[in-house]
């Protein structure tokens, strides 16, 4: 079926419900950056598989919003459909409401899945809807009545994430939760987010790409747990244990009639920002306690064991990735290789390392202009033949059950022009100097982000990502509060503390012509005067044919050389001869 015949029978629909326009979102009911198949309608109703944006379809039109990110990917995908991609320059802001207020009509209806949304989301959704006497309803799914092949909510076995990787125990994390649950004041505690979820009970699941998460809601008590889950999903042996440590299962589908019945002078902690529209008006409770989800700023920060677990992962992932662009090398000196083939590779050596357990996200592999596209993804049918010639950008990551990757190189495959080199340099400069950062303890993303960007900018270039985001322990890569982006937004607007780990991947991107990101995974430290710094915990060359040395600082050049001194050190061990010997060339001294 069409996209078209799609919109279609939506129309159809909500003409029959007396409905203006209806919005689809890229999120689950847990507000997930990654949503099990079931929830992937705006994927259905445009097209568009990029992992955000939002889709409005109207009685006579339909839109996709979407950020700078997937601005190439999106006028691609959305060519052959009457749906029309509208440019998000304000990712954080709904520019799709403000569309909605400025072409419907006085007392029209919007409509959207309640499940779908964050009360706050609603909440700014109705203030604005309703200076133009627009009404909203939150009650319809109307995907379901026209989705005739919908998937089913995932039923996938969940497993434990042991003791000897997460650090701490479930009930250490659960009574450090009922602590923070006092200080607010809080009888209960909702949590919507499957990686919170996830983390609080050191448990893992299959049911999301790439997240090692399971659909469930959960609600923490002084008394007990409830893990709202359907049991069936749960091995015998674990279920034992669970039901042992006074944790509570009970069907998934019976969390809004759990809420329904709770007593309604019992307070209880919720996130307005992720507890979904449906969830929360029907929680019976005169005391909501509005605030932020108590693993969200638990998890960020890991521990000890943690930290030394994902070094560890780091080497594992440097020598599969050694053995992947040392077989691209080789590869390509007798053929051309696919991007595709090439992204099946990295998830092929991976595989043979220890804990694997899939990839983080979908490896971007950008040969020539794809680099261009921040998020673009080869498949079959666009997948270009690397040559050996030109720039090629690599972002991948891996799931380990001792850590989570995710990593980007850009190599050259012939020699670079002056404009490849100077720009690859004017981004490296700024990835070490984000890298060499001495901080004060309340620092911010914000004032750090700048640090990365400063040398593209005194050249008149820029990048319209952020330039980090925190990344999970066996969770999801892109993982909250913490990161490096403008001020204005959590990743922007939160501290930098000992234990966080963060993505550091500024980059260049020049439409049409070719793509320039590298990224490390950097974890934030306390030094002796009390300041603050950072370690690097990946281990992979930079590509110093990219390199423009005349262009770097003695500093500069001092910390490359040490880094790829390490980097041999680490991975050396563990290569072929061959593979050695290659490595020995990428790491030498400039």
């Amino acid at each position: 079926m069409t996209v078209d015949a799609r919109i279609h029978l939506l129309r159809t629909e909500m003409r029959n419900a007396n409905i203006h326009a209806y919005i689809l979102p890229s999120s689950d009911p847990h507000n997930s950056e990654y949503a099990p198949d079931r929830w992937k309608s705006r994927e259905w109703i445009s097209g568009f598989t990029g992992s955000a944006g939002t889709s409005v379809v109207t009685l006579k039109e339909s839109g996709l919003w979407a950020d700078s990110r997937y601005f190439l990917q999106a006028e691609d995908e959305l060519a052959q459909s009457e749906m029309v991609l509208h440019k998000m320059f304000n990712q954080f802001k709904p520019q799709y409401i403000e569309w909605l207020c400025e072409n419907l009509n006085s007392g029209d209806t919007v409509a959207v899945d309640g499940n779908l949304f964050s009360i706050g989301a609603i909440q700014s959704f109705e203030k604005m809807l309703s200076e133009y006497d627009i009404q909203l309803n939150t009650q319809l799914d109307l995907i379901e009545l026209v989705w005739g092949d919908r998937p089913k909510i995932p039923s996938n076995k969940i497993f434990e994430h042991e003791v000897q990787y997460a650090g701490k125990s479930r009930i250490e994390k659960i009574n450090s939760i009922r602590q923070e649950m006092n200080n607010h004041g809080a009888d209960a505690h909702l949590i919507s987010t499957l990686d919170d979820i996830a983390w609080t009970f050191n448990l893992r699941g299959t049911d999301v790409e790439y997240n090692p998460v399971f659909v469930s809601y959960a609600v923490i008590k002084h008394n007990e747990s409830i893990l709202f889950m359907d049991e069936p999903k749960i091995p015998s042996e674990l279920l034992n244990t669970l039901n042992e440590e006074n944790i509570v299962i009970k069907p998934y589908s019976e969390i809004i009639s759990y809420l329904n019945n709770l007593n309604e002078n019992e307070s209880i902690l919720v996130d307005k920002r992720n507890c979904n529209v449906s969830l929360y008006r029907s929680i019976n409770s005169k005391k909501i306690i509005l605030g932020t989800t108590i693993p969200r700023n638990l998890k960020a920060i890991k521990n000890d064991i943690e930290i030394e677990h994902t070094r560890k992962v780091m080497v594992k992932d440097g020598v599969a990735l050694c053995k992947a662009f040392y077989w691209l090398e080789q590869t390509l000196e007798k053929e051309s290789v696919k991007e595709i083939s090439f992204s099946d590779k990295l998830a092929e050596y991976r595989s043979q390392q220890n804990g694997y357990k899939g990839e983080s996200f979908g490896a971007i592999i950008g040969y020539q202009d794809n680099g261009a596209v921040i998020h673009y993804r080869p498949n079959q049918e666009s997948s270009k033949n690397i040559e050996k010639n030109g720039m090629l950008l690599c972002d991948s990551g891996g799931q380990y059950v001792d850590g989570t990757t995710d990593i980007t190189r850009t190599i050259t495959l012939s020699s670079p022009s002056a404009e490849h080199k100077t720009n690859f340099t004017l981004v490296l400069k700024g990835m070490i100097a984000l890298t060499m950062a001495k901080f004060p303890k309340g620092t911010k993303g914000g004032q750090l982000d700048i640090l990365a960007r400063q040398f593209l900018w005194n050249n008149g270039l820029n990048y319209l990502h952020g330039t980090g985001h925190g990344v999970g322990f066996f969770l999801n890569v892109h993982e909250p509060t913490q990161g490096f982006s403008s001020p204005g937004n959590e990743r922007g607007d939160t501290v930098h503390v000992p234990g966080m780990i963060s993505s550091n991947e500024p980059g260049y991107y020049k439409d049409g012509a070719y793509g320039i990101r590298i990224e490390n995974l950097i974890v934030c430290k306390e030094a002796s005067n009390g300041y603050l710094f950072f370690e690097t915990l990946t281990l992979m060359p930079i590509d110093l044919n990219l390199v423009d040395k005349s262009l770097l600082t003695e500093s500069e050049i001092n910390w490359l050389n040490a880094y790829h001194e390490k980097v041999y050190e680490k991975l050396s061990v563990h290569l072929t001869s061959e593979e050695n010997q290659w490595l020995v060339e990428k790491t030498k001294s400039i």
